[in-house]
């Protein structure tokens, strides 16, 4: 799995090296850019962890970041701190998916908060795009009859009438759950439906 770090983005280097040493006091892993395009230069979508970004910087604001980030499918929560807010920023910062909006100065123990917040969502996000790839990959394994036996399982019908159903044998319909099973690396029809409710939640 991706080591997960806080990526702090402040062309304040005062406020950049005092964030990163709170949350290195606290066992975290951190990495400071300078600017907002300086992290989008070497950003890609493997990244794990959370952004604590500023609002107003030169040549790259840190809503703008935001905006692009998001239109490259990122998935890392971001933490707004500044000097310099108003409600509207906020406002549009949350909209955009911000976990929290800080208002400088702030409490250390306030932004550690936030940042663990944000990197428990960022585990969480990451492990339902994980479960949602597997299961994508298992689906397309499915011959079309699979998927017909499959739909009518989760529906709680039996093999004989899946048969019915389907007009085929009820050992062929077992033939088929088992194939199934198999694809989706389960041993029962019960492991099966928990997944694909997960998936569907």
């Amino acid at each position: 799995m991706t080591e997960q770090k806080v990526y702090i983005i402040d062309d304040d280097e005062a406020v950049r090296d005092s964030i990163k040493e709170l949350v290195e006091s606290v066992s975290l892993n951190a990495e400071i850019f300078e600017s907002a395009v300086s992290f989008l230069d070497s950003f890609t979508t493997d990244k794990a962890g959370c952004l604590v970004l500023d609002i107003r910087m030169a040549k790259m604001s840190g809503l703008v970041l935001q905006e692009r980030l998001n239109e490259m499918g990122a998935t890392l929560p971001v933490i707004f701190i500044t000097g310099h807010g108003d409600v509207d920023m906020a406002i549009k910062a949350l909209k955009s998916g911000a976990v929290d909006f800080i208002q400088k100065p702030y409490h250390d123990q306030n932004l550690l908060d936030s940042i663990n917040d944000a990197l428990e969502l960022d585990n969480r996000n990451r492990n339902v795009f994980q479960h949602e790839e597997t299961m994508g990959k298992c689906i397309e394994k499915l011959t079309k009859r699979e998927h017909q036996v499959m739909d009518l399982l989760s529906q709680g019908h039996t093999n004989k009438m899946i048969g019915k159903s389907l007009d085929i044998s009820p050992r062929t319909v077992e033939v088929h759950r088992q194939h199934i099973l198999q694809k989706f690396n389960v041993k029962s029809v019960t492991q099966l439906m928990y997944l694909l409710n997960r998936s569907a939640s």
